[in-house]
């Protein structure tokens, strides 16, 4: 399907009522950095970051994505998977499929572990040539993250991924 293509059933289901954007999460150990998609599944959007003092310490958290995924429609979630750069997991993988588990139970929804690595220092060197200062950039790291997480699976779409041939939510780890 050309990508042309993809956008009018892009758009003809989004006029149907149907869900339509996909909600991405960089997953950190006391962070979640969260960005959603647009409409037609184009550009990924930084939403917020949700907090948590202590890192097994995931209720509001999960709750704050769930309110997170019914208020902007999602159909799908995409959650960052940091594996080394060697290609090993380590525990914050064996961590990531532990909350995917737990938010595919809660939310209903399909959740897709997506390769994430250098998108923390993508986003830093973004914001650097942006010229935030070096003591404000850890505000926005974790949603700047999410931002490029979700535009990585994004740009796997429109090339040609998960359109009516396939669905799009299989891991890319």
């Amino acid at each position: 399907m050309s990508w042309w293509k993809s956008c009018l059933h892009s758009i003809s289901r989004t006029t149907a009522g149907l869900r339509m954007r996909i909600l991405g999460l960089d997953l950190g150990s006391k962070t979640v950095g969260v960005a959603v998609s647009d409409p037609l599944l184009v550009t990924a959007q930084g939403v917020e970051i949700i907090r948590r003092e202590h890192e097994n310490k995931l209720r509001r958290t999960y709750a704050r994505i769930e309110e997170l995924c019914t208020e902007y429609e999602v159909d799908r979630i995409v959650l960052g998977y940091p594996k080394n750069m060697n290609n090993t997991e380590g525990e914050r993988c064996t961590k990531s499929a532990e909350f995917k588990e737990a938010l595919k139970r809660r939310t209903g929804l399909p959740v897709i572990l997506w390769d994430e690595r250098l998108t923390t220092v993508a986003a830093d060197n973004a914001m650097i040539e942006s010229g935030i200062r070096r003591e404000d950039r850890k505000e926005y790291v974790d949603e700047i993250a999410a931002m490029l997480i979700l535009q990585g699976y994004l740009d796997y779409l429109k090339n040609g991924h998960g359109t009516e041939e396939g669905t799009g939510t299989e891991d890319n780890i």
